[in-house]
């Protein structure tokens, strides 16, 4: 039994420990918020400083939009040209500590002629960070002597009540006229407290099991399909397959989900989360015929399962099954496909990484064929590079077929004006056609097209079908917009093949609207700029595409000069419960304006971040929410 102060010693130490592990844990959540606030300054300085006009007026504006994001003990606006713009000095300071304040510093903006000179007020959330820390440590002296105090009553009824309970079991089994040393008559183990004890302490083992397996089943299951993830397949095929075990040999088999991105980009997340979960529901119903089999989920596409001491043919059953499933669903739920899926034989002596190799190798001809198809990779001796290459030619025939026989059909997106007086246009989506006139997984075709180097090709033959589908059906009056790689728009013998193209339907080119990422107009500013001048000219116009990824200066726009800017999906999605992301859009907005872009926002996919977005002034909104997909 512990004394009360051996109690209070105990106590305090543990203390000591919870208050150091707040005082480190307080520590780094205010470095990186001050880390956060130096950064999103000098983002919201250089954006507003490419706007500025140089007038006093405009200087207040400057300063009022910096001091949202931080106090300041001092701010100046000086021009080269003008002088002295703005000043402001904090002569009474927040009270406390204020030797955490940085030193003053000046930013030059010689683009602007402009120098702000400023010294942030870091003293009011330093002083709450030492409130707060004395407020903790009082509360934790004040924990540990209540905690020693009700320790120290508790022990002593413990053992009070288990003394007691001692002597009244030894007095009921030793019989009055009892020798010494005689033995004690009954079983020991049916002493009461005993007994209470030995419960308590197999209750306490099996609280530890459930708490352990609750630990392994996040580290070692699928939230979303509640199936078994990557690392408990690698920890599976260590544990029985590469070892010795009663697997022999086996199949692997591989399913891709391939319209997965697809699904996300247009119809949303909440819709691909459905899709996913359906396919594994699919998965886990065919697999339930192998007693032995093992399902698991790689990644957000990939499924995977071990079919144990079986051979190819008898697989084979299996993944013939998973095509007439994967078939059904696709006309109950009007998809382009559903899974492709790949099987290769496999023995002890085979590793898990060549292993994974030729699956993917027999995905990859499987989506060639048939729509939701598989392919089994019957020459166990091929190696990964052998494989890979058998892959490609099979893709290389296929694009090459969907090129020769402009084998392409075009759906549209609108984007919603969210004001009268604003024109949107209607995003085209490109679908491939194999020689059945059967769809090729979108995400897959277009990845090997650009691995290939037929990308060009391909969005040669995009904007060709566009242009003549407009003029055959007598569209002229709507606006379409078209994706283009980067790889493309870098490409001189295309940009000479566009220019001549368009000049020919120049009614239609003033029609249409080139749809770039901003990565892609990153990789090489000068022939982008040599792009987008020559789509100006012939009367078209250029969208710049998941805008925000690498917050680029909206110098570099004045410069390209893009007609719009579509915000990427990480800043819509959920905007509605996202004040940050609010406040960064509503800049973007205001500083687009300016520069006369039209702001449009992707993957809307709620009627509360629809009205979000309206807020903040977004000229335009595309998702699953506005509308799906139909054809041109």
């Amino acid at each position: 039994m512990y004394t009360f102060s051996q109690l209070l010693t105990r106590n305090f130490f543990l203390g000591l420990i919870f208050l150091a592990a707040m005082f480190v844990a307080t520590f780094l959540l205010l470095s990186q918020y001050l880390i956060k606030q130096q950064h999103q300054h000098q983002q919201v300085i250089t954006l507003l400083a490419d706007n500025f006009s140089g007038n006093e007026f405009e200087a207040k504006k400057f300063a009022a939009e910096l001091t949202k994001i931080s106090p300041y003990l001092q701010l100046s606006i000086t021009s080269k040209n003008d002088g002295l713009l703005f000043n402001y000095a904090n002569n009474e300071p927040a009270a406390g500590l204020t030797l955490i304040n940085p030193p003053a510093q000046q930013v030059s903006l010689k683009d602007n002629q402009l120098v702000i000179s400023f010294q942030r007020d870091f003293s009011v959330a330093f002083n709450f960070l030492v409130q707060t820390l004395m407020i903790l440590s009082l509360l934790t002296f004040v924990f540990i002597l209540f905690a020693a105090v009700a320790s120290d009553r508790k022990n002593k009824r413990l053992f009070n009540s288990f003394s007691q309970q001692i002597k009244n079991e030894m007095s009921a089994i030793l019989k009055p006229n009892s020798k010494a040393g005689s033995e004690i008559d009954g079983d020991i183990f049916e002493i009461p407290a005993l007994k209470s004890g030995l419960k308590d302490i197999h209750d306490l083992i099996e609280l530890e099991k459930e708490n352990a397996s609750s630990l392994a089943k996040h580290a070692y299951i699928d939230p979303l399909t509640q199936l078994s993830n990557r690392n408990r397949f690698i920890q599976y095929f260590e544990d029985n397959i590469s070892q010795n075990s009663n697997i022999k040999c086996g199949v692997l088999v591989m399913t891709r989900c391939s319209e997965l991105q697809t699904i996300n980009q247009i119809h949303g997340y909440h819709v691909g989360d459905k899709y996913i979960s359906a396919v594994a529901d699919l998965l886990k119903s065919a697999i339930a015929l192998y007693s032995s089999a093992q399902l698991f989920r790689l990644n957000s596409s990939d499924f995977a399962a071990f079919i144990p001491n079986v051979r190819l043919k008898e697989a084979e059953n299996y993944a013939k099954e998973l095509t007439s499933m994967f078939n059904d669903y696709q006309q109950a739920s009007d998809l382009d496909s559903v899974a492709y899926t790949g099987l290769v034989y496999f023995d002890k002596d085979k590793p898990l990484g060549e292993l994974l190799a030729l699956a993917d190798t027999g995905i990859s001809v499987a989506q060639t064929q048939q729509l939701n198809s598989w392919y089994s990779q019957k020459d166990n001796d091929l190696t990964s590079d052998a494989s890979n290459s058998y892959g490609n030619q099979n893709w290389r025939q296929e694009i090459d077929n969907v090129i020769e026989n402009e084998r392409v059909t075009l759906l549209v997106q609108q984007i919603q004006p969210n004001s009268r007086n604003t024109r949107m246009y209607g995003e085209i989506l490109a679908r491939f056609l194999n020689a059945d006139e059967e769809m090729l997984p979108t995400a897959s075709f277009i990845a090997m097209a650009e691995k290939l180097d037929k990308i060009v090709a391909i969005d040669r033959l995009i904007i060709d079908t566009a242009i003549t589908e407009i003029s055959e059906k007598n569209i002229q009056d709507h606006s379409f917009g078209i994706n283009i790689s980067s790889r493309t728009i870098h490409d001189d013998q295309f940009l000479v093949w566009l220019e001549r193209r368009l000049l020919r339907d120049s009614s239609i080119a003033s029609r249409l609207i080139f749809e770039i990422s901003e990565y892609g107009l990153q990789q090489n500013i000068r022939t982008s700029k040599r792009f987008i001048d020559m789509v100006h000219r012939v009367g078209a116009r250029i969208t710049v595409e998941r805008f925000g990824v690498g917050l680029t200066s909206f110098k570099f726009f004045r410069e390209l000069k893009p007609d719009f800017i579509k915000m990427d999906s990480t800043y819509t999605r959920d905007i509605d419960d996202d004040k940050n992301n609010q406040y960064f859009l509503r800049l973007m907005v205001d500083l687009a304006h300016r520069l006369s872009i039209t702001v449009l926002a992707e993957s809307v996919e709620s009627q509360e971040e629809k009205h979000t977005l309206e807020k903040l002034f977004i000229d335009g909104c595309q998702g699953f929410y506005i509308g799906k997909p139909s054809k041109m």
